[in-house]
């Protein structure tokens, strides 16, 4: 029975982020195929008591620095030593930060798939000392890493251009779920809807001057925050405060409530302006809702001509989100083809199936 240790993530089952859901499909998916799994996390961010929990997946939770700028690395450190105590036949790390820590696996004989992510030393949220250390931790895993997984053909081509490397494309995938219960006070239909981590390369702060207006007429909802506070969480509440139109529910961990947001959404506002293929954006498409999308290389290979898009200034921001919130037609033709796109393209299946290839290959002499 193979065994992988997966380090780089806050734990599972964790509803975090993209790595953090990827984890959750994958780790019961590796179970099932014969992987003995082993889940790095850190303290107060998993679900013990999750329903959907996989008794067979093994969790190990570790120490660190809960910083903004310190907890990948340090989490990342104390799960390798642990990791390579134990000596797993493979293991799957996720985020360049960790690069720093592939020596140490190496040394062991432990062979390492590292999903690289976005290129993070181009986010506007970090300052420069931080870059530096993202792009070093990239040079460290060019070099000792066993083999890379890039979720976007764009992220790879960026890679093979400054590191002249090859790696998998393996996208994040979608769940399609059956009709859920609209959120009481909406319409269907109806209501802009924006999910995402209150970043400024999010174009949160777009978002939030076009909502101003769009709050007039229409309903918003937004998801999401920094989590450590700030600017964009003050001008957020300010807006619920001041607007009953303007709705802000902070982080949702309830998968069903999201998923339930996104089917039902008019329109939906998606900012990202790094960091290859999406979470958010594919689950989006395969809740069917109508995208509005920043124009970037990543959100176009991910949508194709399945969505709508515009430059981040916040009345362009409004006029296309409000083109599309009061066209029912074009709402119906968007939905329609960004589900066909996410069932082609993006389905977990998919996804958990190339890893599994991917990580059968590392044990190959």
């Amino acid at each position: 029975m193979p065994s992988v240790a997966i380090i780089g993530t806050r734990g599972y089952p964790s509803y975090y982020g993209g790595f953090e859901t990827a984890v959750r499909k994958l780790a019961p998916y590796l179970a099932d195929h014969g992987w003995d799994v082993t889940v790095y996390g850190r303290p107060g961010t998993v679900h013990t008591d999750d329903a959907g929990r996989d008794p067979r997946v093994k969790t190990v939770t570790t120490v660190g620095l809960e910083t903004k700028s310190l907890s990948t690395l340090t989490y990342g450190l104390t799960s390798t030593l642990h990791a390579a105590r134990r000596r797993p036949d493979a293991a799957l790390v996720m985020n360049v930060a960790n690069g720093y820590w592939l020596p140490i696996l190496r040394s062991r004989g432990i062979p390492s798939l590292v999903n690289v992510d976005g290129i993070e030393w181009d986010r506007a949220k970090w300052n420069r000392l931080a870059k530096a250390i993202f792009h070093t931790g990239a040079r460290a895993t060019a070099r000792f890493a066993n083999r890379l997984v890039y979720d976007s053909r764009e992220i790879g081509r960026r890679w093979q251009e400054e590191f002249r490397l090859d790696g998998e494309f393996i996208p994040y995938g979608g769940d399609r779920p059956e009709a859920l219960p609209l959120e009481p006070g909406l319409t269907h239909r109806q209501y802009v809807l924006a999910v995402a981590r209150f970043v400024p390369e999010n174009t949160i702060g777009e978002f939030l001057a076009a909502a101003a207006e769009l709050a007039r007429t229409t309903d918003v909802v937004l998801v999401g925050s920094s989590g450590y506070g700030g600017e964009l969480d003050e001008l957020a509440r300010q807006l619920s405060e001041g607007s009953e139109r303007f709705h802000w529910l902070g982080h949702v961990s309830d998968d069903r409530r999201l998923l339930a947001l996104w089917q039902h959404a008019g329109a939906y506002f998606h900012g990202h302006s790094v960091g290859g293929t999406n979470p958010a954006l594919v689950q989006a498409m395969a809740c069917g809702a109508p995208i509005v999308a920043r124009d970037t290389a990543y959100n176009r290979e991910v949508l194709g001509d399945e969505g709508r898009f515009f430059t981040p200034n916040p009345q362009r921001i409004a006029s296309e989100l409000l083109a599309v919130v009061n066209d029912r037609q074009e709402q119906e033709r968007l939905s329609q083809s960004a589900l066909a796109r996410a069932g082609e393209n993006y389905t977990w299946e998919g996804v958990c199936a190339s890893y599994h290839r991917a990580l059968t290959a590392l044990l190959e002499p």
